[in-house]
Protein backbone atom coordinates (compact mmCIF):
# COMPACT_ATOMS: atom_id res chain seq x y z
CA UNK A 1 0.00 0.00 0.00
CA UNK A 2 2.78 2.39 0.64
CA UNK A 3 4.57 1.62 -2.72
CA UNK A 4 1.29 2.53 -4.33
CA UNK A 5 0.92 6.19 -2.20
CA UNK A 6 4.55 6.99 -3.66
CA UNK A 7 4.07 6.64 -7.26
CA UNK A 8 0.36 7.30 -7.93
CA UNK A 9 -0.25 10.23 -5.34
CA UNK A 10 2.96 12.38 -5.36
CA UNK A 11 0.94 15.02 -3.56
CA UNK A 12 0.88 12.79 -0.23
CA UNK A 13 4.31 12.17 -0.80
CA UNK A 14 5.08 15.86 -1.10
CA UNK A 15 3.20 16.43 2.23
CA UNK A 16 4.98 13.33 4.21
CA UNK A 17 8.11 15.11 3.46
CA UNK A 18 6.93 18.76 4.24
CA UNK A 19 7.58 19.77 8.08
CA UNK A 20 4.33 19.96 9.90
CA UNK A 21 3.41 21.69 12.96
CA UNK A 22 -0.81 21.03 14.33
CA UNK A 23 -2.50 23.68 16.50
CA UNK A 24 -5.85 23.10 17.64
CA UNK A 25 -8.40 26.51 17.90
CA UNK A 26 -11.80 27.41 18.12
CA UNK A 27 -12.90 24.26 16.97
CA UNK A 28 -10.54 23.97 14.09
CA UNK A 29 -7.26 21.97 13.28
CA UNK A 30 -5.08 24.08 11.78
CA UNK A 31 -1.94 22.61 9.90
CA UNK A 32 0.99 24.56 8.93
CA UNK A 33 3.48 23.02 6.16
CA UNK A 34 6.89 24.32 4.81
CA UNK A 35 8.39 22.77 2.10
CA UNK A 36 11.53 22.23 1.13
CA UNK A 37 11.73 25.37 -1.38
CA UNK A 38 10.51 27.55 1.65
CA UNK A 39 6.98 27.62 0.22
CA UNK A 40 4.42 27.95 3.18
CA UNK A 41 0.74 26.41 3.32
CA UNK A 42 -2.11 26.56 6.00
CA UNK A 43 -4.82 23.85 5.91
CA UNK A 44 -7.74 24.27 8.11
CA UNK A 45 -9.70 21.64 9.11
CA UNK A 46 -13.21 21.18 10.98
CA UNK A 47 -12.89 19.08 14.03
CA UNK A 48 -16.49 18.45 14.37
CA UNK A 49 -16.52 16.68 10.46
CA UNK A 50 -13.00 16.89 9.59
CA UNK A 51 -14.27 19.23 6.58
CA UNK A 52 -11.26 21.20 4.94
CA UNK A 53 -12.40 24.82 5.39
CA UNK A 54 -9.13 26.60 3.92
CA UNK A 55 -6.04 26.08 2.10
CA UNK A 56 -3.73 28.86 1.42
CA UNK A 57 -0.03 29.55 0.36
CA UNK A 58 2.50 31.85 0.75
CA UNK A 59 5.48 31.86 -1.55
CA UNK A 60 8.58 34.01 -1.84
CA UNK A 61 9.71 36.17 -4.36
CA UNK A 62 12.90 35.79 -6.56
CA UNK A 63 14.47 38.36 -4.35
CA UNK A 64 13.41 35.78 -1.01
CA UNK A 65 10.82 38.10 -0.02
CA UNK A 66 7.81 36.56 1.51
CA UNK A 67 3.88 37.67 -0.48
CA UNK A 68 1.22 37.78 1.08
CA UNK A 69 -1.16 34.37 1.19
CA UNK A 70 -3.23 33.60 -1.50
CA UNK A 71 -6.35 31.57 -0.64
CA UNK A 72 -6.86 28.40 -2.69
CA UNK A 73 -10.17 27.40 -0.34
CA UNK A 74 -11.78 29.89 1.49
CA UNK A 75 -11.59 33.16 1.60
CA UNK A 76 -9.98 35.29 4.05
CA UNK A 77 -12.09 37.32 6.94
CA UNK A 78 -12.56 41.24 6.65
CA UNK A 79 -12.88 43.54 9.38
CA UNK A 80 -16.15 44.81 9.67
CA UNK A 81 -15.65 48.52 8.57
CA UNK A 82 -18.85 50.51 7.16
CA UNK A 83 -16.90 53.52 5.83
CA UNK A 84 -14.68 51.19 3.79
CA UNK A 85 -14.98 51.83 -0.06
CA UNK A 86 -13.14 48.82 -0.78
CA UNK A 87 -16.41 46.34 1.52
CA UNK A 88 -18.91 48.61 -0.22
CA UNK A 89 -17.41 47.38 -3.75
CA UNK A 90 -17.61 43.93 -3.30
CA UNK A 91 -20.69 43.49 -1.84
CA UNK A 92 -21.97 44.73 -5.52
CA UNK A 93 -19.07 42.95 -8.01
CA UNK A 94 -18.98 38.81 -8.20
CA UNK A 95 -17.36 37.47 -5.42
CA UNK A 96 -15.37 33.61 -6.38
CA UNK A 97 -14.60 31.54 -3.88
CA UNK A 98 -13.76 27.55 -3.70
CA UNK A 99 -15.23 25.60 -0.78
CA UNK A 100 -15.44 22.07 -1.25
CA UNK A 101 -18.06 19.63 -0.01
CA UNK A 102 -16.85 15.66 0.96
CA UNK A 103 -17.31 14.20 -2.61
CA UNK A 104 -17.16 17.46 -4.94
CA UNK A 105 -14.70 20.30 -5.97
CA UNK A 106 -17.39 23.49 -5.12
CA UNK A 107 -17.04 27.22 -6.17
CA UNK A 108 -19.47 29.91 -5.01
CA UNK A 109 -20.12 32.88 -7.40
CA UNK A 110 -21.78 35.84 -5.11
CA UNK A 111 -23.61 38.74 -6.38
CA UNK A 112 -24.69 36.89 -9.79
CA UNK A 113 -28.41 37.68 -10.02
CA UNK A 114 -29.13 35.81 -12.85
CA UNK A 115 -31.50 32.99 -13.64
CA UNK A 116 -29.56 29.32 -13.93
CA UNK A 117 -30.40 29.05 -17.87
CA UNK A 118 -27.92 32.36 -18.09
CA UNK A 119 -24.74 30.53 -17.06
CA UNK A 120 -21.94 28.68 -19.13
CA UNK A 121 -19.76 26.26 -17.40
CA UNK A 122 -17.29 24.19 -19.69
CA UNK A 123 -14.12 22.26 -19.38
CA UNK A 124 -11.40 24.16 -21.64
CA UNK A 125 -9.85 22.29 -24.78
CA UNK A 126 -6.82 21.95 -23.03
CA UNK A 127 -8.79 19.78 -20.48
CA UNK A 128 -6.73 22.05 -17.61
CA UNK A 129 -9.38 24.80 -16.92
CA UNK A 130 -13.05 25.57 -16.63
CA UNK A 131 -14.32 28.88 -18.03
CA UNK A 132 -17.77 30.14 -16.71
CA UNK A 133 -19.58 32.79 -18.50
CA UNK A 134 -23.14 34.15 -18.84
CA UNK A 135 -24.64 34.94 -22.63
CA UNK A 136 -25.57 38.56 -21.27
CA UNK A 137 -21.87 39.20 -20.83
CA UNK A 138 -22.13 40.25 -17.35
CA UNK A 139 -19.69 37.58 -16.23
CA UNK A 140 -16.84 35.74 -17.17
CA UNK A 141 -14.30 33.63 -15.35
CA UNK A 142 -11.16 30.89 -16.22
CA UNK A 143 -9.88 28.73 -13.41
CA UNK A 144 -8.21 25.60 -12.58
CA UNK A 145 -8.56 23.11 -9.97
CA UNK A 146 -5.12 22.81 -8.32
CA UNK A 147 -5.92 19.13 -7.11
CA UNK A 148 -6.64 17.98 -10.30
CA UNK A 149 -3.37 19.92 -11.68
CA UNK A 150 -1.20 18.60 -8.86
CA UNK A 151 -2.40 14.71 -9.86
CA UNK A 152 -2.01 15.15 -13.50
CA UNK A 153 -5.90 14.31 -14.11
CA UNK A 154 -7.77 15.61 -16.71
CA UNK A 155 -10.97 17.72 -16.68
CA UNK A 156 -14.19 15.69 -17.70
CA UNK A 157 -17.01 17.72 -18.38
CA UNK A 158 -19.71 15.38 -17.24
CA UNK A 159 -18.18 15.98 -13.83
CA UNK A 160 -19.48 19.71 -13.47
CA UNK A 161 -23.39 20.14 -12.30
CA UNK A 162 -24.65 23.89 -11.26
CA UNK A 163 -26.91 25.94 -8.97
CA UNK A 164 -28.05 28.62 -8.57
CA UNK A 165 -29.77 29.98 -5.05
CA UNK A 166 -29.39 33.61 -3.35
CA UNK A 167 -28.08 35.01 -5.92
CA UNK A 168 -24.95 32.62 -5.60
CA UNK A 169 -24.13 30.65 -8.67
CA UNK A 170 -22.64 27.10 -7.64
CA UNK A 171 -20.36 25.37 -9.50
CA UNK A 172 -19.64 21.23 -8.52
CA UNK A 173 -17.09 19.34 -9.97
CA UNK A 174 -17.28 15.41 -8.99
CA UNK A 175 -14.19 14.52 -7.64
CA UNK A 176 -12.94 11.11 -9.37
CA UNK A 177 -11.85 8.24 -7.20
CA UNK A 178 -8.13 9.25 -7.33
CA UNK A 179 -8.60 12.32 -5.58
CA UNK A 180 -10.87 10.55 -3.12
CA UNK A 181 -8.57 8.01 -2.48
CA UNK A 182 -5.63 10.18 -2.05
CA UNK A 183 -8.04 12.90 0.42
CA UNK A 184 -8.22 9.33 2.66
CA UNK A 185 -4.41 8.52 2.71
CA UNK A 186 -3.78 12.22 3.20
CA UNK A 187 -6.24 12.45 6.58
CA UNK A 188 -4.27 8.87 7.44
CA UNK A 189 -1.26 11.30 7.18
CA UNK A 190 -2.20 14.29 9.20
CA UNK A 191 -3.28 12.50 12.38
CA UNK A 192 -0.60 11.56 13.15
CA UNK A 193 0.17 15.58 13.92
CA UNK A 194 -2.74 15.26 16.16
CA UNK A 195 -2.80 15.53 19.89
CA UNK A 196 -5.03 15.04 22.77
CA UNK A 197 -5.29 18.86 23.91
CA UNK A 198 -5.28 22.41 22.37
CA UNK A 199 -1.99 23.61 21.43
CA UNK A 200 0.94 23.32 18.76
CA UNK A 201 2.05 19.82 17.99
CA UNK A 202 5.25 19.47 15.45
CA UNK A 203 5.76 16.96 13.26
CA UNK A 204 8.55 15.88 11.68
CA UNK A 205 8.66 14.66 8.10
CA UNK A 206 7.72 11.03 7.91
Amino acid sequence: MAATGTREFPWLETLRNARKTSLVQDGKRKIHFTFADGTQMVEEYSVANGELLVRKWKKKTTLGKECKWEYEIGEEVQPVNIDSEHIMESRANPIFIRKDVNKAFQWRVRNLPYPLEVYSVTVDDDRKTITTRTNNKKYFKKFSIPDMVRAELPLDQSSISLAHANNTLIISYAKPPMILEQEKLIKVELAKTQGSKEGDIECKPS
